[in-house]
């Protein structure tokens, strides 16, 4: 469960990027514009062939009805017609008349009557008539598609009226032209439109990527001076920013300024503080007098007066900023507590990740280890392992020891809030208490348990890092 929500909260944070939005807005708008151009110059490519075919025909109209002869009311043609895909034997360009009946009960039923065919041209030989062909209007026309000889075919209808001194004579002339070659036309231009267009889309892309790249390398810097600063690498944004960043930048570095001088005042008020209580104290103990009740109860305030004051110097609040690297605290800590416990002939072994950084104070960091191994030494009988394993989420150290433990109700108390840091047993005193408030105040968990490698406590401190 926590993995699916982890990977949700990655697949939101890569959503809300401006970077993904831009160049996602950028390819979209370039998928969805270029076909939609294709598709509309496609669709106007073949109404244009369609119109221009259509005029074509209605040309063939015209010349044929030039050369046609209406005598004692029979119709009469030339052998041979100008265009000579009309005198070729299914050349693909056909021509045919259809006598009407002018009676007037015909005209009332024009439309269910079948025409008798007056003339063909040479090429629609050895084929079928169309059993239906439309007939428009007398003086009127009509373009469509017909279905004849296994193909689609475009056709123009025209109905004439010859005047006669014995009665109109009506007529219906159908233009048929096979579709073939205006499809193929359609299709080569298809073919090249489309060809053209992706070419230009790819081009496009790589134009518009390498223009927001461009467009988004302030952003990039700025992440990365960020991820500095965040790191402890860096103290101050340094990189020169468009007007539109740059004023971010100085406040920013302004921000920065302001919170490390306010926390260097504070921690040293809060030094003064000590110093100045701390005194009066050791005055009063070094007095004689003073029964064991006393000296107990003193020795209970200085305790919990370093205590509060490694709380109120705590730089959790601004530890966004912050990175202290831990091998080297690590390993001034080995140093001082091998000095320190030279007398029980201690090992103290570490494992530790060389990159793992602790988003926080050095003096923090100083404090959480500190007391932990001062702990662990104490409690042990001839081993300390400190183990710090990090990544890109979290951080985690673990400090175990060989001694006798601590029991399940003890470590159960320990991590309850509220218990005083003179209750805790022997070996794991106050130091826990500071231990406890800083991982708290740093957003991180602590567990205690039994060390399967040593026997002794086991220490587990883990922080998140993002």
């Amino acid at each position: 469960m926590k993995a699916e929500l982890s990977d949700s909260a990655d697949s939101i944070k890569t959503l809300s990027s401006l970077k993904t939005r831009l160049i996602s807005s950028t390819l979209l708008l370039t998928l969805i514009f270029l076909p939609l151009v294709g598709v509309g110059l496609n669709d106007a490519f073949r109404t244009q062939m369609e119109t221009a075919t259509e005029n074509e025909l209605s040309a063939y109209v015209y010349s044929i009805l030039a050369v046609a002869e209406v005598e004692e009311r029979q119709l009469e043609m030339p052998e041979m017609l100008l265009e000579d895909r009309f005198n070729l034997i299914q050349s693909g360009l056909y021509a045919l008349i259809m006598l009407d009946d002018n009676s007037a009960e015909n005209d009332a039923k024009r439309g269910e009557l079948e025409s008798t065919l007056g003339w063909q041209s040479n090429s629609l030989l050895g084929l079928d008539i169309p059993s239906t062909l439309p007939r428009p209007e007398p003086g009127g026309h009509r373009f469509s598609s017909h279905f004849f000889d296994q193909r689609d075919h475009l056709i123009y209808s025209f109905s004439a009226v010859f005047e006669q001194p014995d009665g109109d004579f009506p007529l219906t002339l159908h233009i048929i032209k096979d579709q073939r070659d205006m499809q193929r036309q359609i299709e080569v231009f298809r073919q090249e439109l489309w060809t053209w267009l992706l070419l230009l889309m790819g081009f496009l892309a790589l134009v518009q990527l390498s223009w927001l790249i461009w467009i988004l390398r302030p952003l990039k810097s700025f992440e990365v001076e960020l991820a500095a600063i965040q790191g402890g690498t860096a103290t101050q944004l340094s990189g020169s920013y468009p007007a539109e960043l740059q004023s971010v930048s100085l406040q920013l570095n302004q921000l920065l300024a302001t919170e490390r001088n306010q926390r260097k005042r504070y921690r040293n008020a809060l030094s003064d503080l000590a110093h100045s209580l701390k005194t009066p104290l050791a005055v009063i103990q070094s007095q004689s007098d003073l029964n064991s009740g006393v000296q107990e109860h003193i020795s209970t305030i200085d305790n919990i007066i370093s205590h509060q004051l490694s709380r109120a110097q705590s730089a959790a609040g601004s530890a966004w900023h912050l990175g202290t690297k831990v091998a080297p605290v690590v390993e001034k800590l080995r140093r001082s507590l091998a000095k320190i416990y030279l007398d029980k002939i201690l090992i103290i072994n570490v494992a530790i990740d060389d990159q793992a950084v602790f988003r926080g104070d050095e003096m923090d960091l100083t404090e959480l280890l500190g007391n932990l191994l001062d702990n662990a030494c104490k409690a042990a009988k001839a081993r300390v392992l400190l183990t710090v394993l990090s990544d890109d989420k979290k951080l985690e150290i673990i400090v175990e020891d060989d001694g006798d433990g601590i029991a399940q109700s003890q470590a159960d108390q320990l991590m309850q809030r509220g218990v005083r840091a003179d209750s805790y047993g022997q070996g794991h005193g106050v130091g826990l208490a500071i231990v406890g408030d800083l991982v708290d105040s740093y957003g991180g968990e602590v567990m205690i348990g039994q060390s399967e490698k040593l026997g002794g406590a086991r220490f587990n401190l883990s922080f998140k890092q993002s």
